[in-house]
């Protein structure tokens, strides 16, 4: 039994430097933490969330750089919300916090037909209430708790839903250019934070608003991605890989690259054309 208990702590030191190495990456690449931002934790009381707070409380205890986080939760008065779990860990750990309380849901259920998925209406309210609140009190990041495979299903739901190749960047500035919105988890894996979240008990709080809809797209979605990670192990690492690696010229979008102009940069062959055509005029044409 004693030898059990040191397999699973090993294990979960293991995890947890993952995720922390994988964080501090995140966050360097795309260099969203300067020294002396104020950065508002978005935490809905699921395991995402409660792994951001948990491994950014960790980075900022030993970064070089100094900065405050605040843990926000929005209380959308969802009938049974247990309103005592979230401040009493957030006391318990010591993390400053503050509860919006605004009553979404009644909106929600008042707009949204019945049988008609709650989640677009309900992300555009929260979103608006979180980031009016960054507004009012100095805050210059806003963390939200998306991992890989959120972004990835994403791509995927934009692509066979929407008909755009678009999926959720790791850094955006927001519509009105007064937020800037950081996913630092976004080079984990949700196995991971499960495992994560399971190990550290946190005190989950299911959303029965949206959580217990059926059919989902979100759902077909991670069902085809799980299926192709089991029957082709490595396809999901390429498949974020190459939202990383997006070559404009290579696809469709005419507000990317200017197509038009390719003649003006045509050459007579000389033998080296492909070498000059990449090197010269890709750049020059590109809108990126």
């Amino acid at each position: 039994m004693f030898d059990n208990q040191l397999k699973q702590q090993h294990e979960f030191n293991k995890l947890h430097k993952r995720l922390r190495r994988q964080v501090g990456q995140a966050i360097a690449d795309y260099d969203m933490i300067q020294d002396g931002d104020k950065v508002m934790v978005c935490l809905s009381g699921g395991k995402d969330s409660y792994t951001l707070l948990d491994i950014l409380l960790n980075l900022r205890d030993h970064a070089p750089i100094n900065f405050e986080l605040i843990a926000v939760n929005l209380d959308q008065k969802q009938p049974g919300f247990p309103e005592h779990v979230l401040p009493e860990y957030l006391n318990k750990i010591g993390v400053p916090f503050h509860i919006i309380e605004k009553d979404t849901y009644s909106i929600v259920k008042e707009v949204v037909p019945e049988n008609k998925t709650t989640c677009a209406m309900c992300s555009r309210l929260r979103r608006g209430s979180l980031y009016g609140y960054a507004r009012q009190h100095g805050i210059t990041k806003i963390a939200l708790g998306h991992h890989r495979d959120d972004i990835i299903e994403t791509l995927f739901l934009n692509m066979f839903y929407g008909g755009k190749t678009k999926a959720m960047p790791p850094k955006l500035l927001s519509d009105d250019k007064t937020n800037i919105v950081i996913r630092p988890l976004c080079y984990v894996k949700e196995s991971d934070i499960t495992r994560y979240a399971e190990a550290k008990a946190f005190p989950i709080i299911p959303c029965n608003l949206c959580g217990s809809q059926d059919n989902l797209q979100r759902q077909v979605i991670k069902e085809m991605l799980q299926n192709w990670d089991k029957q082709h192990p490595g396809r999901i690492e390429n498949i974020f890989r190459s939202i990383q690696n997006v070559a404009p010229s290579q696809l469709a979008d005419q507000q990317l690259f200017d197509f038009k102009r390719l003649e003006q940069f045509r050459i007579e062959p000389t033998g080296h054309e492909d070498s000059a055509f990449d090197e010269q005029i890709i750049p020059a044409l590109a809108r990126v």
